[in-house]
């Protein structure tokens, strides 16, 4: 294979969102701390988080949410970190990314983005006039040697990664709850199919393994099957 081993690896909720709602004021992240029933299980996804592939796939605009453009500068970490960003992060944020990497990879269609003001050793920069995924992951294992990477953006560019055949494992923990709201983000968003000529990208799923983990969340693997 070409390009690297993907998973995707996300905290959803029994209806598949993965957001408690549609503006940046609520996330999981914030949110689920204070909620009783969540919680207490809620550890149990950042303890399967730390064990996922040593390459890491984001994106800015995820990061800009967390938070990354204004927290101080982190210690290094045996992650890789690549981001796909155009306009979400600041030069601290790259600067923040730098620290806490390996190696930090910015996919981007922007020429002025901050990251070509910067001179680190570790930091990488994917230009793409016209966004290509499946090329940046080419390069991604050709250039920089990921063999494996865990995806982690958001519904819409989840929705490409799938619609493109980009994902080879999914790997979910879900959490005890049902959001609601036809604009909340689910795990997979973008573009809907409109016809049957267009049931080949669907992807279909195998079965790898589902375990009942405490305070009622659940993690489902599968492998992609096509």
């Amino acid at each position: 294979m070409k390009r690297p081993i993907t998973t995707l690896f996300m905290l959803m909720s029994v209806d598949g969102k993965i957001s408690p709602g549609a503006t940046d004021e609520v996330d999981y992240d914030k949110d689920f701390p204070n909620i009783d029933g969540l919680k207490e299980g809620l550890h149990q996804y950042y303890e399967i988080e730390q064990t996922t592939d040593l390459w890491s796939f984001n994106t800015g605009r995820v990061q800009q949410k967390m938070g990354v453009n204004e927290l101080p500068i982190p210690e290094k970490t045996p992650v890789s970190f690549v981001l796909l960003d155009n306009s979400h992060l600041t030069e601290q944020g790259v600067k923040y990314f730098c620290a806490r990497s390996k190696n930090f990879v910015v996919i981007t269609s922007n020429k002025n983005h901050p990251a070509f003001s910067l001179a680190e050793d570790n930091l990488h920069i994917i230009y793409q006039e016209e966004q290509n995924l499946e090329a940046a992951l080419v390069e991604l294992k050709e250039k920089y040697g990921c063999e494996r990477i865990t995806i982690q953006s958001g519904g819409t560019l989840n929705g490409l990664f799938l619609r493109e055949k980009l994902f080879d494992y999914v790997d979910i923990v879900v959490a005890p709850t049902l959001v609601g709201g036809k604009d909340t983000s689910t795990l997979i968003d973008g573009k809907s199919i409109t016809g049957t000529d267009e049931l080949n990208k669907l992807g279909v799923l195998k079965l790898e393994n589902v375990e009942a983990l405490e305070d009622s969340y659940i993690r489902i693997k599968y492998k992609v099957m096509a």
